[in-house]
């Protein structure tokens, strides 16, 4: 089957749950992560309004419970970018992806006089601070105070030479981001802690069988998309997406998009078969989220003339989104306490009546889930 732009665009806010659909079941936090399998995670509160709209009804403090029940963790599991995923999948992603990572910083480790050995005293320095001392809760402790006791070892941490030790300590599986810091509802960072400690039942897979499981999981919940999308987010080689694909590939449908090859789970596939959902939903999605960088090409969302204005200059800060029909149609920004508003856009074009409204009821929603 041949579908457009435009209906591939909508086919992926049903397949990411961003609009209710049969692919998308009443759903928390962790349902949100693990069907998604990995959220950019950077922008600490973007991350968690991405896992929010995906799941109506939670609020910004469900989510943080999630992270502090031990259910969701942040690492930097792909792309050597901050993600947010299921606790149990983060090792087995990390056995896929971190030998390719590593290599690709070696010659800046090089440069931060970042060694094998430094690297061994940081973790002896981590495993010490975060030994369980017998209370039954999980020790933690912030950057700052990790970096103190690097430098008390005599590991510089400036220059982001302990921004990147604590990147290794989390590659390699020492460390991961766990409990938030803050009170309910206002936190604004996580604390580290031991991934032995901290994730109690990790998932463990053989290397055919993982590659099978990140393949058919992003293409359930980012297609319809192709084969250089996957390669893009997961930066495996072809080789061993083909080893995943042809495992998970009698899984999954296929459609075509302007001569490309699209795969989609079945459920999203189905869709077709009626009329798409979100022609005219109006959403408010963060910057980073999952619908733009999920996908290589994201020219279907996103116009070329708009390129620049949501994310200037290219400097790979993404804007939070306005969304009209699958389509990029603005930028927004949490507005002011004082100014009475919850978000002020800034739009392409102009919006109809219909728009406005729909845009209204998104900034609603976003108002809920900041609400304690």
């Amino acid at each position: 089957m041949t579908v457009t732009p435009a209906t591939l665009a909508r086919l992926r806010l049903a397949a990411q749950w961003i609009l209710p659909s049969s692919t998308s079941p009443t759903s928390g936090p962790a349902d949100v992560v693990r069907w998604m399998t990995a959220l950019q995670g950077q922008d600490f509160p973007g991350a968690l309004w991405s896992i929010g709209l995906r799941s109506p009804g939670s609020t910004r403090e469900d989510v943080e419970g999630a992270f502090n029940r031990g259910e969701i963790v942040r690492s930097w599991p792909l792309r050597g970018t901050l993600h947010v995923s299921a606790a149990e999948d983060l090792g087995w992603i990390l056995s896929l992806t971190s030998e390719r990572m590593l290599k690709s910083v070696a010659s800046r480790h090089r440069q931060l006089g970042i060694t094998t050995s430094d690297l061994g005293q940081v973790r002896e320095v981590a495993l010490s601070l975060l030994e369980a001392d017998g209370s039954g809760e999980v020790p933690r402790a912030g950057r700052d105070e990790l970096f103190a006791a690097f430098e008390a070892a005599r590991q510089p941490t400036q220059t982001q030479r302990g921004m990147h030790l604590l990147w290794l300590l989390c590659v390699e599986g020492t460390l991961v981001q766990g409990p938030i810091t803050g009170g309910a509802g206002s936190g604004t960072a996580q604390y580290f802690v031991r991934t032995d400690q901290w994730i109690t039942a990790p998932r463990t897979l053989p290397r055919e069988a993982a590659l099978a499981e990140l393949a058919l999981r992003y293409f359930r919940g980012h297609g319809p998309a192709t084969v250089r999308d996957f390669q893009w987010w997961a930066k495996l080689t072809l080789a061993d997406i083909k080893i995943g694909l042809a495992q998970a590939g009698d899984q999954l449908e296929s459609v075509q998009c302007e001569g490309a090859t699209y795969y989609l789970a079945p459920e999203t596939a189905e869709l077709l078969k009626g009329t798409v959902p979100g022609a005219r939903s109006v959403l408010l999605l963060p910057g980073f989220d999952e619908y733009l960088l999920g996908y290589t090409d994201r020219s279907a969302a996103l116009a070329p003339e708009h390129a620049d204005l949501t994310v200037p200059g290219g400097n790979g800060v993404f804007r939070s989104t306005v969304v009209t029909g699958g389509k990029v149609a603005g930028t927004w920004r949490k507005a002011p306490a004082a100014s009475g508003a919850v978000v002020l856009s800034e739009l392409f074009g102009e919006l109809s009546p219909n728009q406005v409204k729909a845009l209204e009821k998104s900034a609603e929603a976003y108002a809920k889930f900041l609400t304690p």
